[in-house]
């Protein structure tokens, strides 16, 4: 950290703030109703939905549902301290309670503001200092000695406010130009959605005399296309009968998908998991080919309607399928582009986490325009899926500009190389 500004000091956090004041008692009565707050209701920018944090009863809830939150404390996740899970929590309520593996931190006001308080703790400089005493490889956490120990910048009380008002401005500003962004962002997604359904449903010519398809997802198609089960267009294959990675696999030649990796973009190429094609072949773990569509077979329905493309042979783990063509009249791109307007969740069992099987997935009727026009369509679509991604990339890069920006300022002005009062 930078020299001080004149006037300021440093103290550890402990000494300016109450840290974890207060919990629920072990006898707190099963009755008892609260609003249960966890760490995956919070990020870096604060409260994801509020909507998401439930109320329980003491008996229902989990065991880790202990810690009361004060008005105006700031919550700080004490694990993976590198996703900046921290939240300003203006007003409590007397019933909210966040997990233990939050940190409560209630500011002495006579001595360091609540919302300095806050920004110094989401600041680039607190965040290389807990991710530097974190311990641990899988699940690294913040101990307790280590938290309280913090040293936070203390600019005179009056300096303190001025700084968190002007944070408060700034942040607020770049937050909504970053919300303007993200909504260009979806009406692009929405325009590329719109362009494929048109063309693979409704081909590129708009003379075309068209004919019901009898599929209700569907709706009119060209005269001459056709109708085919996703069975006939390829052969569905799933994915090893076994978790392969309880097998004590841990690296090899083959990419080893496991639905996380469906959270990546169209084509999966890199992957965490590997296995060998010996190991494949002893287990009787099938390899599939590049050029295939592979998909979850369980999971909610956002997952459900994940359809991704391998790029090089792989395996899959039995969680997920895939489409293998294996006729050069069906196009795998084509048949990628009509699958993503698929919604599997309308075709799954619904259980406690909905499911489909190759038998329903083999069911399903989807269109089939002739070879060379199957050519075109992925021709144009591609075309204008290329046209739009830049747009895209453009925009990506402004909001990660105006992210790093917004980063920066926190960190300026907490440690006093920006200058915003006093």
């Amino acid at each position: 950290m930078s020299a001080m500004p004149k006037g300021w000091t440093f103290d550890r956090l402990k000494d300016v703030s109450a840290i974890n004041a207060s919990s629920l008692p072990a006898n707190t009565d099963a009755d008892y109703e609260l609003d249960y707050l966890e760490i995956s209701n919070v990020n870096y920018f604060g409260i994801v939905d509020p909507k998401q944090i439930e109320r329980l009863r003491y008996e229902d809830a989990p065991s880790r549902a202990r810690r009361r939150v004060a008005t105006n404390s700031t919550i700080i996740s004490s694990v993976r301290p590198n996703l900046q899970a921290v939240a300003f929590i203006p007003d409590a309520g007397a019933d909210l309670v966040c997990s233990t593996g939050f940190n409560v931190v209630e500011p002495h006001e006579a001595l360091l503001s609540p919302r300095f308080a806050y920004f110094a703790l989401i600041s680039e400089g607190a965040r290389q200092y807990f991710e530097a005493v974190a311990t641990g490889v899988g699940y690294p956490a913040v101990g307790d000695k280590e938290f309280n120990s913090f040293q936070v910048p203390l600019p005179p009380l009056p300096e303190q406010e001025h700084i968190a008002a002007y944070l408060d401005a700034s942040c607020a500003a770049i937050d909504a130009a970053v919300a303007a962004k993200r909504r260009q962002l979806e009406t692009l997604d929405a325009l590329r959605k719109s362009i494929t359904r048109k063309v693979v449903t409704q081909g590129l010519n708009p003379d075309v005399q068209m004919k019901e398809s009898g599929v209700e997802w569907l709706g009119p198609i060209p005269i001459h296309w056709q109708i085919k089960q996703l069975k006939r267009c390829g052969r569905l294959k799933g994915g090893a009968g076994f978790p392969l990675d309880e097998q004590g696999i841990t690296d090899g030649e083959l990419p080893f998908y496991k639905v996380k990796h469906l959270q990546s973009a169209r084509y999966l190429t890199e992957c965490d998991n590997t296995i060998s094609y010996e190991t494949a072949r002893r287990l009787g773990a099938e390899i599939i080919p590049p050029n295939t569509i592979v998909f979850a077979k369980v999971g909610a329905a956002l997952l459900l309607n994940r359809f991704r493309i391998l790029t090089r042979p792989s395996c899959i783990d039995n969680n997920m399928m895939a489409l293998l063509i294996e006729r050069r009249c069906f196009r795998m791109t084509n048949l990628y582009h009509v699958m993503n307007l698929l919604d599997l969740a309308e075709f799954a069992n619904q259980g406690p986490v909905p499911s489909v099987n190759a038998g329903q997935v083999g069911q399903i009727k989807v269109p089939i325009p002739p070879e060379d026009e199957q050519d075109c369509i992925v021709q144009f679509v591609e075309q204008k899926a290329s046209q739009l991604d830049e747009l895209v990339f453009g925009i990506e890069a402004q909001i990660t500009t105006l992210a790093a920006y917004r980063k920066s300022l926190i960190h300026e002005c907490v440690t006093g190389q920006r200058r915003v009062g006093g």
